[in-house]
């Protein structure tokens, strides 16, 4: 097989990049994933409402979701909605350092700029009350009055990117902003009511879909809080007043936190994507799992080999091919990442066992790198016990990925949540050491 080929299929497996809808490479997992639907579980409630929802999605960081959401939106549009859909960290928001704020520019900044037929001086008008004490974080000396409609609109692109790329204007521009968010909200309200007015023929429906949330670090606050509580919960007001519809992902480590009760209580219960189920929680392989995501590397595939044998001439044998599967824990974005690897470690056709032994070694190092030295105990606690403690160390495990989440429905048809440790961990010799300790101590317990 030819190098162009294998060129090709490494760009397949891109890690990065959600698949749009109706995408050929699309594997419907939902049987794998405790069953979810995010047509059902997010669209059905938002179709159905008579007023205005604010709904929350979750799940590991690379696991789907953004997937998941570009489908929503290609079902909502068929079904008379328009929505406005935005990955937040991609120009507006800095993961590392992101409060309200930055998400309320980002929501106006976008919705300003996709809708169009809408009216915008209400919101323009705020900016040049503010224009005074903003300019100079615009780096420009031009009278906001004498600036075309267009220009003034992207002034909100410049505020967005200089809170994203540029820490040292971040905390000012908040300064700036903060005393007129709610003035802020008020006029971004009036332009959305504007928008829905004017909606076109056959449209009944404005929504908002804020992505990649859940990628904000949590960063500690005093008295046990944390950055994620002062967003969701303090500001659950502002970030639910927007008058049109609007789904915010959010990061999964706060759904499974103390505050998971509050969230409930302030929006619904928050929605959450679990992990492809590659195995059983008493560590046996899933076939439904497994033969999903072979179907995912099949499809990302078929388009350049599309008779090629994934055993033999994609792969060198099943073996490799299936301890690839294993070790991406079920998770996405992993799994891409690991087929790269392998293929970074050839000339050419097929994936050879040890290439694919080269990619896990390195992913495996990262995750050494990643825990602390006081995780492993815990760590090992969770693959004896399959759950965690609502504890902030388990939840940073969870947001870390290295505790993942999976979900099957039991006997009596209750969808039952469970966690283990992320397979990769698994072959570490810190990891089995703290294994063998816990064995060691409930062993003396149990005698």
């Amino acid at each position: 097989m030819s190098q162009d080929l294998l060129t090709q299929i490494y760009n397949s497996f891109d890690p990065f990049e959600p698949l749009p809808a109706g995408d050929p490479a699309y594997v419907d997992c939902a049987e794998v994933r405790g069953d979810t639907n995010i047509l059902v579980d997010l669209g059905n409630k938002l179709l159905r409402s008579q007023r205005m929802v604010c709904q929350l999605y979750a799940g590991h960081r690379g696991g789907g979701k953004s997937t998941e959401l570009l489908r929503l939106k290609d079902h909502l549009e068929k079904k008379g909605c328009v929505v406005v859909y935005f990955a937040a960290d991609e120009d507006d928001i800095d993961p590392e350092d992101a409060q309200y704020t930055d998400i309320l520019l980002s929501c106006t900044r976008h919705l300003l700029e996709e809708l169009k037929n809408a009216d915008p001086a209400p919101i323009l008008g705020w900016l040049g009350d503010r224009w005074q004490d903003l300019k100079d974080l615009a780096l420009t000396e031009v009278k906001f009055e004498d600036l075309k409609v267009e220009a003034q609109i992207a002034l909100f692109a410049k505020l967005t990117a200089s809170i994203r790329a540029i820490p040292s204007e971040r905390q000012k521009i908040r300064d700036k902003v903060n005393p007129h968010s709610i003035t802020l909200l008020k006029a971004l309200n009036e332009f959305i009511d504007d928008a829905k007015r004017k909606l076109p023929k056959g449209k009944t429906h404005l929504v908002a879909i804020a992505d990649n949330l859940d990628r904000i670090v949590p960063i500690p606050q005093e008295h046990g809080r944390s950055n994620h509580d002062e967003i969701f919960l303090d500001r659950a007001q502002q970030l639910q007043g927007l008058n049109c519809h609007i789904i915010y992902t959010i990061p999964i480590s706060m759904v499974y936190s103390s505050r998971a009760a509050d969230l409930r209580d302030i929006y619904g219960d928050p929605q959450v994507l679990p992990m492809i189920m590659v195995q059983t929680p008493d560590g046996k392989t899933d076939a439904a799992g497994l033969a999903k995501i072979t179907e995912i590397i099949k499809k990302r595939i078929e388009p350049f080999a599309p008779k090629a044998n994934l055993e033999t001439e994609i792969f060198s044998s099943a073996e490799g091919l299936l301890r690839l599967c294993l070790m991406s824990g079920g998770h996405v974005r992993n799994l891409m990442l690991l087929v790269r690897s392998a293929i970074d470690h050839i000339d050419s056709l097929p994936i050879t066992e040890k290439a694919i032994q080269r990619g896990i070694t390195q992913a495996r190092d990262t995750y050494r790198r990643t825990v602390e030295q006081d995780e492993w105990e815990l760590l090992a606690k969770v693959t004896e016990t399959k759950q965690i403690d609502n504890d902030d160390d388990y939840r940073k495990l969870l947001f870390n990925r290295c505790v993942l989440q999976y979900g099957y429905f039991d006997d009596e048809g209750e969808l039952q949540p469970w966690y283990d440790v992320h397979p990769l961990i698994k072959g570490i010799q810190q990891f089995k050491d703290a294994v063998a300790q816990l064995e060691k101590k409930n062993s003396i317990i149990v005698s």
